[in-house]
């Protein structure tokens, strides 16, 4: 029996969804053409994986002009672009309107992190 159970973990039958294995997620509402989405790329995206937030929640991007992903169907992602959405178990527990800069993205998300009982731990 353990071996039939190994065999279907190692193909990953047993695998959860994608937004379901997650206890948050940064949901990043974007567009084309959008200079403050340009800039986030240049100064966080490249290292946010990377940073304790990114594994508390990591990085979605949605297209603000394409289809709304079903599971974002209750999430108003607003008229500006970044909008940067926390949300676990299906509910926005915060959002950032706008990309405010590399100095004050990180605080800011924390706040919003502290909330969901999940935040980055600071000495």
């Amino acid at each position: 029996m353990s071996r039939i159970i190994a065999i279907l973990l190692a193909i990953g039958a047993f695998a959860l969804p994608a937004t379901g294995s997650r206890a948050a997620e940064l949901v990043m509402f974007e567009r084309a053409g959008c200079a403050w989405c340009a800039r986030f790329d240049a100064e966080i995206a490249p290292i946010y994986g990377k940073t304790e937030e990114g594994q508390i929640a990591p990085l979605r991007r949605v297209d603000l002009n394409g289809p709304r992903p079903a599971d974002l169907a209750g999430i108003d992602p607003g008229a500006f672009t970044p909008t940067f959405v926390v949300v676990k178990e299906g509910r926005e527990i915060g959002r950032i309107r706008g990309y405010p800069g590399d100095a004050f993205f990180f605080g800011l998300l924390d706040r919003i992190l502290a909330g969901t009982g999940s935040g980055p731990e600071r000495s």
